[in-house]
């Protein structure tokens, strides 16, 4: 519009309504509510699937897709990623939590095919219809999937996790990406900037 008012082409520009910019549409479950999510999925690969999403902060894909072979009761890690360099993003080397282990060890003992999270034996494409029963019987609300994720990336940052761990987890290239997404969740960080601000306490200067 202003180069149509610049190139005379219009005598003014009208007045355009602009709405607002949303509000980002993450939800974050508390504790109570990620626990019920798990207890609502009455199967056992989607509760396996729900227990290893939140307890490794991994995207939907990687835990899927997770094989047997990149599992170490020894060491007690999981490994996320592939070979291959095309499915490296977001992905890291994690020590297993104590439900993680249990949950895996149970499935370990079960288990049909190479597949962590398997049904009938097979890989598994989609969580997606477990997912929303589990949901729907836990009673709390709408939740994406990716949604977890969220949740354990903002859940380690307010257990005072540095940013550099969480970035590791979460398997960003660089903590300006973790900074970015989950800064917002770092009040602290702005603490010294606005103690600045506290007139009330400062001494005052001759």
């Amino acid at each position: 519009m202003r180069f149509a008012v610049d190139t005379r082409m219009i005598e003014r520009s009208p007045k355009i309504w602009r709405p607002a910019k949303p509000q980002t549409d993450k939800r974050i479950l508390s504790a109570g509510e990620a626990r019920a999510l798990i207890e609502g999925a009455i199967e056992p690969h989607i509760r396996l699937a729900l227990i290893l999403l939140l307890g490794t902060a991994g995207r939907v894909g990687s835990i899927l897709d997770l094989t047997w072979d990149r599992v170490d009761f020894e060491r007690g890690t999981i490994n996320l990623r592939l070979d291959d360099a095309k499915t490296r993003k977001g992905r890291a080397v994690l020590p297993m939590n104590p439900s993680t282990r249990a949950a895996l060890d149970v499935a370990h003992r079960t288990t049909l095919s190479e597949y962590v999270v398997e049904y009938g034996g097979g890989p598994i494409k989609s969580i997606r219809k477990g997912f929303q029963g589990a949901i729907a019987r836990s009673k709390i609300g709408h939740v994406r999937i990716h949604d977890l994720r969220h949740t354990a990336a903002v859940t380690m940052l307010a257990k005072g996790l540095p940013l550099e761990k969480v970035s590791q987890v979460l398997g960003h290239s660089n903590t300006a990406i973790t900074f970015s997404t989950y800064g917002r969740y770092l009040p602290e960080h702005m603490e010294d900037a606005v103690n600045v601000l506290d007139f009330m306490n400062l001494q005052a200067r001759r």
